[in-house]
């Protein structure tokens, strides 16, 4: 036996170990939640000392910012993370994955669930426990109580959706308005590297504009049809699944509609400076 099959051996050997180890525990279905939760909170704490150390020597107004300030663009780099990776599984789930097809007989369309949605829900959870914490722990610098209400339903909603394999397409249909955390977080950026009046900060709140109409406005439109189209499979979920169904995107709804109009009157004021 060659040296380098000796070497190749233990290795394919403790591949293979590691393989059924993460089978039968970590991805196993009844530790699923667990693990992602954890994961989740592991990957922001990753992700959040990743982006300072990048930020330090990439950036030149980094440095510059205060302590507050440094700390909330390390917080904006981790839910801009999120938001891609949440927004991108959401939009296979909900437009073309067959889970939740209705051409798919395999049950009713609110108690369908996989591994996978599952594992990717826990994963968002582990986001908004972490979040959530920096929020309260650095009350009001993070966020008002705006957010705390918006991360609190959202937690709660992921989470019973992760746990029971309830609604787990409407959860998703929610997350996709994730999509719209990467260009909020680059206006941000923009603003405090001192680049409020460039072309870019107005394209910025052009995309802004049209992504949370879509996004935030439109989609939960359609949600609101294709829950009426399912309501009797929707009564079919626990009291408690339902309620969320029915109250969490309604009460996102309202606040996505009052920071619209806030957008709105940004871009209107952004654009008269720009003519002026």
């Amino acid at each position: 036996m060659t040296r380098s099959l000796r070497t190749v051996l233990p290795f394919k050997a403790y591949q293979n170990k590691a393989g059924v180890l993460v089978k039968n525990y970590v991805l196993a279905d009844p530790f699923i939640p667990y693990t992602s939760v954890l994961g989740g909170m592991l990957a922001c704490k990753l992700v959040y000392d990743l982006t300072q150390i990048i930020s330090t020597f990439y950036f030149r107004s980094y440095n510059g910012l205060t302590k507050v300030q440094r700390i909330e663009w390390n917080n904006r780099g981790t839910s801009t993370l999120h938001a891609v990776f949440i927004s991108i599984i959401s939009l296979y789930f909900v437009f073309w994955s067959e889970l939740f097809s209705d051409q798919n007989s395999a049950g009713i369309i609110t108690l369908r669930s996989s591994p996978l949605s599952t594992f990717a829900l826990g994963m968002s959870v582990g986001y908004f426990i972490s979040d959530l914490g920096m929020i309260c722990w650095l009350y009001p610098s993070l966020g008002g109580v705006e957010y705390i209400v918006h991360h609190s339903l959202s937690a709660i909603a992921v989470a019973y959706s992760m746990l029971t394999g309830e609604g787990q397409l409407y959860t998703f249909m929610v997350l996709i308005s994730e999509v719209t955390t990467p260009e909020i977080n680059m206006r941000w950026f923009l603003d405090v590297a001192g680049l409020k009046r460039s072309t870019a900060y107005l394209i910025n709140g052009v995309v802004i504009f049209f992504a949370w109409l879509v996004a935030r406005i439109l989609l939960f439109v359609y949600m609101s049809y294709h829950v009426y189209i399912h309501h009797n499979q929707v009564m079919q979920m626990h009291t408690f699944g339902s309620l969320l169904v029915f109250c969490v995107p309604t009460a996102l709804a309202v606040m996505n509609l009052v920071w619209f109009g806030k957008i709105l009157k940004g871009l209107k004021k952004t654009l008269a400076k720009r003519k002026s």
